[in-house]
C-alpha cells in the first residue's frame, strides 16, 4: 500500500488526447450539504474522456469510475454525517472522490481513504484538503489488502456502489470480516445493482446482523453489516 499526496504532476502524468490536453485537469467544482455543513469537491468534467487504468494485480484495464459523482457516495456521506465518529478508525474502500471519507473526518473520525486508482487518491486528497480535514490516503487493491488487515479492526468500513461485478462481490465477502470485529460495522451504499441480492444473501448467512436502510433517494439503500463471521 503506497501513500499518495495530491500534486498536479501526479494528476497530469499522462496526456489523454493528441493535443496533449489532460481531461483530469479540466475540472468541475461542486458541493453537497451534509449534517455538518457543506462539503466542496472537484472532479473531472468528462469522465468518459479519461483513459482506462491498469490493475497490475489482475492484469486488467478498467474504466475510470472514480471520476464520476455517484449518488450512492453522496447518500453514504450524508448518512455518515448523521453520527459522531470522534476518534473512530474509519476506512473507505474504493473511495473515488472521497466524499464519505470526508464526511467521517468532519464527524471526528481518523480516516483512511483507499482506491486502486492513484488518480482517485489524488482527487480524494485534494478534496479533503479543500474542506480542511485530515484524511489519510493510500492506493490499495482488494486483491492485496494486507496493509488494511494489519491495521484492523476498523470501527467503520465504508463503500459505495461497489457491487457491480462478481469479482467485487467475492472479494468483499472475503475481505470485510477481516476488517471489523464485533464492535465495528461495514456500511455499503448500493443503487440495487443486480448482484446486490447475491451479496446480501451470503452476508446474512454469516454475519450476525445485516440491516438495510433507505436513503433520501428511493433507489439507493445502505446495507449495514455487524457481527462478522470469524476470519479464515
Amino acid at each position: 500500500m503506497t501513500d499518495h499526496s495530491p500534486s498536479p504532476a501526479r494528476m497530469a502524468r499522462q496526456p489523454a488526447d493528441r493535443t496533449g490536453a489532460d481531461p483530469r485537469l479540466d475540472l468541475v467544482a461542486g458541493s453537497i450539504t451534509l449534517h455538518r455543513g457543506r462539503v466542496g469537491f472537484v472532479h473531472p468534467r468528462d469522465a468518459a474522456a479519461l483513459l482506462y487504468e491498469e490493475d497490475a494485480a489482475t492484469d486488467e484495464a478498467y474504466p475510470p469510475y472514480w471520476a464520476e459523482l455517484w449518488p450512492s457516495a453522496v447518500e453514504l456521506a450524508h448518512a455518515v454525517s448523521e453520527q459522531d465518529w470522534h476518534d473512530a478508525a474509519v476506512l473507505e474502500l474504493g473511495c473515488g472522490l472521497g466524499l464519505p471519507a470526508i464526511a467521517a473526518a468532519l464527524a471526528g473520525g481518523r480516516v483512511l481513504a483507499t482506491d486502486r486508482s492513484a488518480d482517485a487518491i489524488a482527487f480524494a486528497a485534494v478534496n479533503a484538503e479543500s474542506n480542511e480535514v485530515v484524511v489519510e490516503t493510500a492506493v490499495c487493491s482488494w486483491s492485496e489488502p494486507a496493509a488494511l488487515i494489519a491495521r484492523a479492526p476498523w470501527r467503520l468500513v465504508l463503500a459505495s456502489d461497489v457491487l457491480y461485478g462478481q469479482r467485487n462481490v467475492d472479494q468483499l465477502l472475503d475481505l470485510l470480516p477481516r476488517l471489523v470485529d464485533d464492535d465495528g460495522a461495514a456500511w455499503i451504499a448500493d443503487p440495487q445493482r443486480p448482484l446486490s441480492d447475491e451479496f446480501l444473501d451470503a452476508a446474512r448467512a454469516t454475519w450476525r446482523s445485516v440491516e438495510t436502510t433507505p436513503t433520501r433517494l428511493p433507489q439507493i439503500r445502505i446495507h449495514r453489516l455487524t457481527g462478522p463471521p470469524a476470519a479464515q
